[in-house]
C-alpha cells in the first residue's frame, strides 16, 4: 500500500524523490522544455505543450485580433504568476506552512511603438510587477523568507530578470 503525505495539496514524496535523484545525479537537473505553435488564422494561434489542450492566443480587437483569447504578452504575464504560485506552494509546503489562500496579480508596461514600426527601440515590456497576497498561519518573518526564497528560485523570473541567449531561426 502506497502513502502519499501532502501539504497545499503538493505531493511531498514527490518533490523529495525528484530533489534527491538530481542531487544524486546532478545531470537529471538540465531539462528541454517545448512548446509547438501553429497559426490558425488571423492574429490566432495555438500552442501545443506535451499532451494538454492547445493553448490559444488572440490579440483584442483593438489591436487587430478577434479577442478570442489571452495575447503573448499576457500569457507571459500569467506565467510568471503561475511560476511565482508554484514556488510559493513548493517553499511553504517544505517549509510547513500551510496555505489557505495565495494570489499574485502580475502587470507590465509595453510601448506599442516599436512593434507596429512607428519607431526603433525595445518592443517588449519596459517594466513588470507582481503583487503577492499569501492568506497563512504563519509569522510574519516566515512569510518574508518564504517569499525571498520564492524570488530567488522563479525559472521564470530569473528568465526574465536577465538577458539570455535566444535564437530565432527560419527554416
Amino acid at each position: 500500500m502506497t502513502h502519499t503525505t501532502t501539504l497545499n495539496h503538493v505531493d511531498l514524496e514527490a518533490v523529495a524523490a525528484l530533489t534527491e535523484a538530481i542531487r544524486r545525479e546532478p545531470e537529471k537537473g538540465a531539462t528541454t522544455w517545448r512548446a509547438e505553435v501553429e497559426w490558425r488564422g488571423g492574429f490566432r494561434s495555438e500552442a501545443r505543450i506535451r499532451d494538454f489542450a492547445p493553448v490559444p492566443s488572440d490579440e483584442p480587437a483593438g489591436l487587430g485580433g478577434s479577442d478570442s483569447a489571452p495575447n503573448p504578452v499576457e500569457q507571459l504575464l500569467a506565467a510568471l504568476g503561475n511560476c511565482l504560485a508554484v514556488g510559493y506552494a513548493a517553499n511553504a509546503t517544505a517549509a510547513g506552512i500551510t496555505l489557505r489562500g495565495l494570489r499574485i496579480d502580475v502587470e507590465g508596461d509595453l510601448d506599442l511603438h516599436t512593434f507596429l514600426g512607428l519607431r526603433p527601440g525595445h518592443a517588449g515590456y519596459e517594466a513588470i510587477r507582481a503583487r503577492v497576497e499569501i492568506d497563512a498561519d504563519a509569522p510574519v518573518e516566515d512569510l518574508q523568507a518564504l517569499h525571498e526564497k520564492v524570488v530567488a528560485t522563479s525559472p521564470v523570473g530569473h528568465t526574465l530578470a536577465r538577458e539570455i541567449p535566444l535564437e530565432i531561426r527560419l527554416a
